[in-house]
């Protein structure tokens, strides 16, 4: 994963938690790098030692940490840059959920070793929408339902979220029930 992953999540745990926090995780995962090369891509094993080590070290499972992470990845994306090209996807959760694709081909001109997951979203009732997500990568789910929730905070949206397919169970992807509700 790109630098830009761990350096989010280092934000997120000294905001949330402290640097002493952080120094112990980063201890506990046995990784000495203090600070990640945002355009640099680095083994997906460091990100998971760091998810580990955190959810040791905050007593709380890796699902909890991997939703606050997406939810935290929301906002982080709008102060570390990202901003225009997450307003290009859509002024409300259904288009922009809908335009995920766009964003990451977007961002794959930026990070060429990029290997970003795959959405789609179906209109499946009113003010309800599957969202299915396709990944090289195991166990990210949860980060997906924490960015659902982000996105509505982001637009101003309640939304309720049920994973209805899951992929450690054997389905094709992992699929999301969504029933929004704006205001």
């Amino acid at each position: 994963m790109y630098g830009l992953i761990n350096s989010a999540l280092r934000m997120m745990m000294c905001e949330q938690y402290g640097q002493e926090i952080w120094n112990d995780i980063m201890a506990h995962a046995q990784l000495s790098e203090e600070h990640f090369f945002v355009m640099k891509s680095y083994p997906d094993d460091i990100t998971h030692n760091i998810v580990q080590a955190a959810t040791t070290i905050l007593d709380i499972s890796s699902t909890e940490l991997l939703r606050k992470f997406g939810h935290y990845w929301v906002g982080y994306t709008k102060t570390a840059g990202y901003r225009e090209i997450m307003n290009m996807c859509g002024d409300n959760l259904v288009d922009f959920l809908g335009n995920l694709d766009d964003l990451h081909t977007r961002l794959g001109v930026q990070f060429p070793a990029f290997r970003p997951p795959s959405f789609d979203c179906d209109q499946v009732g009113h003010h309800t929408v599957e969202l299915h997500y396709r990944s090289t990568r195991q166990g990210l789910a949860p980060m997906v339902e924490g960015l659902i929730q982000g996105l509505g905070d982001r637009f101003d949206t309640e939304v309720e979220i049920t994973q209805i397919a899951d992929r450690t169970q054997g389905d094709e992807c992992d699929t999301f029930l969504i029933h929004y509700t704006t205001d």
